[in-house]
């Protein structure tokens, strides 16, 4: 018997995401994954791997409940909402897989330079800064169709990885300097500066 599913299309701040929002759970609260290609989804996700089927499709993010698709600048989303929005609905009514397993969380990958590898090491402050994330930054965050990682405190600045519709949107660097930022600032005077670290 199918589950009557409701999918509805939502804009993110980032021109180049659409956010399909399910009125189901697909995965844990709190859990997230992205993909940025079909072989990378394979074995994982069996719903990103048929989603990377549409050839415009370039990125494909799970969260509780919505799927977050980044497109080229092939075409527009006027001609392909409805289609991604009834794939996604059927898929879910269905039944079928979202996910199989979590893939292992990918290592960060030191820019390239030539300087020193960097290294991420504990501070007395992640736990702090970790709780303010989730609390109050993640739930916007997510609002947006994205995701926000939390990957080192070091000499008062704060690296985060912003994932889904929060990587290459225009309008990120605002929502880590003015929003992200000053947050942190007042909780943690510690804190001096928020920066993004490239998901590349």
């Amino acid at each position: 018997m199918q589950v009557p599913v409701n999918v509805y299309a939502e804009m993110t701040p980032n021109p180049t995401t659409m956010k399909f929002v399910a009125n189901k759970y697909l995965l844990l609260t709190g859990e997230s994954v992205e993909f940025t290609s079909a072989s990378e989804a394979k074995g994982f996700s069996p719903l990103a791997e048929q989603l990377f089927q549409f050839p415009f499709v370039k990125g494909v993010f799970i969260a509780s409940n919505f799927v977050t698709i980044t497109k080229n600048e092939s075409l527009s989303w006027d001609f392909v909402t409805m289609e991604l929005r009834e794939f996604i609905k059927n898929w879910i009514a269905d039944s079928k897989d979202v996910l199989i397993q979590m893939p292992a969380p990918k290592p960060v990958e030191p820019k390239k330079t030539d300087g020193p590898v960097k290294e991420y090491l504990p501070s007395e402050y992640d736990d702090a800064i970790r709780d303010l994330l989730d609390e109050y930054v993640r739930p916007a965050v997510e609002t947006d169709g994205g995701a926000i990682d939390f990957r080192s405190f070091e000499d008062g600045v704060v690296t985060v990885l912003l994932r889904g519709s929060c990587a290459g949107c225009p309008s990120s660097t605002a929502t880590l300097k003015g929003g992200i930022e000053n947050l942190l600032k007042q909780h943690l005077p510690a804190v001096t500066s928020v920066v993004a670290e490239d998901a590349e």
